[in-house]
């Protein structure tokens, strides 16, 4: 990865977006996207589209992917300055004590704890239980009438972690629940410049309030309406202790991205996918999903009269918590899929099922290549390496 998108990937994390409140982060995508699309387009729910037209008339393609994270409100503020906080979208409550927070308000970010009571403090019975979000406060360290007027009710409120490179080839941040995907649309739109276009427009949609229900992928889906739309977002990686692969299936990080299959998805749409990850050499990992998923795609497949959706992914570990952990030849892994499926949108393509039917003619290759990451310089190049076939594990079909 260069260095200068693995720096893109750590501003987009570490820009704070609770739901409802991404307009810091949207304009770190609009100022970047700007560089390449021909058309960047906000709409009044705040979803940023970057446009890159098609040399032909092949069909659109939008790459939907939320920038919102989850977080904490401010619904009370004590006398003493304390702050009382509920959550924004799905937050575990059993992760917050003692945790550094940051307090955004109208006139800059406040440092912030999570308070508890001391373990020496608690009685033993009450040790076992989760303390609910509730019954938690924060703490800024300043006097009550200070915190009262630097913070108002409705204040929103981000883990206080940032981006860092973890092992090998891995990297933990808060908020890669779901800004990697706004990276990789990015990516995408990028390399599709550089690699003379897509026959048809391809929209990089960053939507808004995925966390609590897939409403700027509504207002996305209606506006822009695609011929043909992929959701990305992560899944959960169950390459840890404690995980039941029988019942949640096998995904590791770093076995390349995961794609969907299920009545929320396209038929044609995964079989195109499945046929660029194998055109490209790329190790994917299948994903069951036998009713509608957690992601814009269910927003995107219903609206208007139907658009044909798939949904990519990439393996996360500990998801909504402040160290959620990827990989990042995953990432890399995802745009050249992203890529090649979009090349190979020819002009006549039909998704309707049992009707459509899968190309397998060849377009051209995505020529870019990288080079280390700023944290790791020892680490070979993607585009130098040799692409790894699918594994009998993995390649399902």
């Amino acid at each position: 990865m260069k260095r200068k998108n693995e720096r893109f990937l750590k501003r987009l994390l570490e820009t704070p977006s609770p739901t409802g409140f991404e307009v810091p982060v949207a304009d770190v995508v609009r100022e970047r996207a700007s560089r390449t699309a021909d058309e960047v387009v906000t709409d009044v729910m705040g979803s940023v589209h970057a446009v890159l037209r098609g040399k032909g008339n092949g069909p659109s393609l939008m790459l939907a992917a939320h920038m919102d994270e989850i977080g904490l409100m401010v619904t009370y503020i004590s006398d003493d300055g304390y702050l009382s906080v509920a959550a924004v979208g799905g937050v575990d409550a059993a992760i917050l004590p003692g945790m550094r927070v940051d307090v955004h308000t109208e006139g800059g970010t406040l440092r912030g704890v999570v308070g508890r009571k001391p373990i020496h403090l608690i009685k033993a019975d009450e040790r076992k239980n989760v303390t609910p979000i509730d019954q938690l406060v924060i703490d800024l360290g300043l006097p009550g009438k200070k915190v009262k007027k630097l913070v108002h009710v409705g204040d929103v409120i981000t883990f206080g972690v940032g981006y860092e490179r973890l092992g090998d080839n891995m990297a933990v941040s808060r908020a890669f629940d779901d800004k990697v995907g706004v990276w990789i649309a990015l990516r995408v739109l990028e390399r599709l410049a550089k690699a003379g276009r897509a026959n048809g427009d391809f929209i990089a949609a960053a939507t808004v309030q995925e966390e609590i229900g897939t409403r700027g992928a509504m207002t996305s889906a209606y506006g822009v309406n695609p011929d043909v739309a992929i959701a990305f977002d992560v899944t959960h990686a169950t390459d840890y202790p404690g995980i039941d692969k029988t019942k949640h299936g096998a995904f590791e990080c770093g076995g390349g991205p995961v794609i969907a299959r299920g009545p929320n998805i396209n038929p044609l749409v995964f079989e195109r996918l499945v046929a660029a990850a194998k055109k490209e050499g790329i190790p994917y990992q299948i994903e069951a999903e036998p009713s509608v998923t957690g992601t814009d795609a269910r927003a995107i497949q219903v609206a208007r009269g139907g658009i044909p959706c798939g949904l990519v992914s990439v393996p996360l570990r500990y998801m909504h918590t402040p160290t959620e952990v990827v990989s990042l030849k995953d990432l890399e892994a995802t745009v050249r899929l992203l890529v090649r499926f979009a090349l190979d949108l020819e002009e006549d393509a039909c998704f309707v099922p049992g009707i459509g039917a899968v190309s397998t003619a060849d377009g051209p290759s995505d020529p870019e290549s990288e080079e280390p990451g700023m944290f790791d310089e020892t680490i070979a190049a993607d585009g130098q390496e040799a692409p790894q076939p699918a594994s009998d594990d993995k390649d399902k079909e």
